[in-house]
């Protein structure tokens, strides 16, 4: 893989910490500014919100700029707004630090995964896109646990203040690195972008992150209790196995590329319906702490395997404009996310428990095979209408063959 995916990938690193080493940091922050640590949560909530918001408005400020200054734009947006998050005075302030961090989230990784797919041959553009967000899978083993510990030892404002570092890093290395666009063909204009969300198939795309993401919330959102009441392990070896989870997602990021690379949409198809069975089989070994914890690491591994032919699979259909679809996705598995979580905590309100909590998840897991399986006929169906009719345009033309 080219360097410049290198340097997105550093970005995305950063970006990753920047969303979750909140969670770890969060009786810290909430005892130095004076709040609940529900309402310090809430600062979870306000970066998602941000995430959703920000993706199409950057995208489509930014749709006909060239695509190397907007990536080292953005870059740099997550450098200033870490460093608002170390200095914020009050939680307000640091909430609208996060929401402003968060704005640049969807539109990098969107923008990005196009102009990683575009720096390699065609055959390899979904490995290209799983390297960008290896980045977000590796701050999830490296950058969350070890920003926790600085935090623990320094204060919180020294996560971000280190974030930050990192973040400078990232915009130096796209500057150095990217190549700026090749002008061969005209770039597509805001109204290009916006006219392809004119297509089922993009739409269909973007519904099928959504339920992935939102049955791993559904889940994942109330781990530590099923971990903790349901298997019955101490607390302290939680962070060990949500660890065990982050390696899991990294190499279920790498498989998902090169499987994508082969065969994009049953891709899709097989790694959707092996979630669905995984939550089910979760359900059963969920009390059993060997069985447990290696079901964990699976978990991760077959729902990452979907996520970058996701992505893949919206830039292809968006064509000659991806950039607003392949943004918007970003912000469909954030509200995949915070679906999943609602969804959750509604099942447990009204009776679920939290053993059976992975039968929801695998419900919703169902529901994304099915949208796959649609969308994939539809693909067909069009094949095959585009087949009969370049053979009736050649049929046409026959006649005038011999004249």
């Amino acid at each position: 893989m080219p360097l410049p995916i290198l340097a997105l990938a550093i970005a995305s690193f950063c970006i990753g910490t920047t969303e979750f080493v909140i969670m770890g940091l969060l009786p810290e922050v909430a005892a130095d500014l004076g709040v609940s640590i529900p309402n310090a949560g809430l600062l979870v909530t306000g970066y998602a919100l941000g995430v959703v918001v920000g993706a199409p408005i950057i995208a489509i400020a930014t749709a006909s700029m060239p695509r190397k200054p907007v990536l080292v734009g953005l870059a740099m947006l997550f450098v200033i707004g870490n460093l608002f998050c170390a200095i914020a005075p009050n939680y307000w302030m640091l909430m609208v630090a996060r929401v402003f961090t968060a704005f640049g989230h969807g539109a990098f990784f969107g923008i990005g995964s196009v102009v990683a797919a575009n720096l390699v041959p065609r055959h390899k553009r979904a490995s290209a896109i799983a390297l960008l967000f290896a980045g977000l899978t590796l701050a999830n083993i490296l950058g969350v646990p070890a920003g926790t510990a600085l935090g623990e030892v320094y204060g919180w404002r020294s996560t971000f203040f280190a974030v930050a570092l990192i973040g400078v890093a990232a915009v130096i290395a796209i500057a150095m690195l990217v190549p700026a666009a090749k002008q061969s063909h005209k770039a597509a204009s805001i109204l290009d972008e916006v006219r392809v969300l004119g297509k089922l198939q993009v739409w269909l795309a973007m519904l099928i992150s959504a339920l992935a993401s939102g049955s791993l919330f559904a889940v994942f959102t109330y781990i530590k209790p099923i971990l903790t009441d349901v298997t019955g392990l101490p607390a302290s070896n939680v962070t060990w196995v949500l660890l065990l989870f982050g390696a899991g997602i990294t190499l279920g990021n790498i498989m998902g590329g090169r499987l994508a690379d082969w065969k994009l949409m049953p891709t899709v198809i097989g790694s959707l319906l092996a979630l669905a069975v995984v939550y089910i089989v979760f359900v059963q070994i969920s009390t059993n702490e060997i069985a447990a914890v290696p079901g964990v690491f699976l978990w991760g591994v077959i729902f990452f395997i979907a996520i970058p032919p996701l992505q893949m699979r919206v830039v292809e259909t968006a064509g000659d404009a991806p950039n607003l679809a392949a943004t918007l996705n970003q912000s469909a598995f954030n509200v995949g996310n915070a679906a999943g979580a609602w969804i959750g905590g509604v099942a447990l309100t009204i009776g679920v428990s939290y053993q059976n909590l992975p039968f929801v998840a695998s419900f919703l897991a169902v529901i994304g095979l099915g949208v796959a399986v649609w969308s994939l006929l539809l693909d067909r169906r069009a094949h095959r209408q585009r087949a009969v009719a370049e053979e009736g345009q050649n049929l046409s033309l026959e006649p005038l063959a011999g004249i």
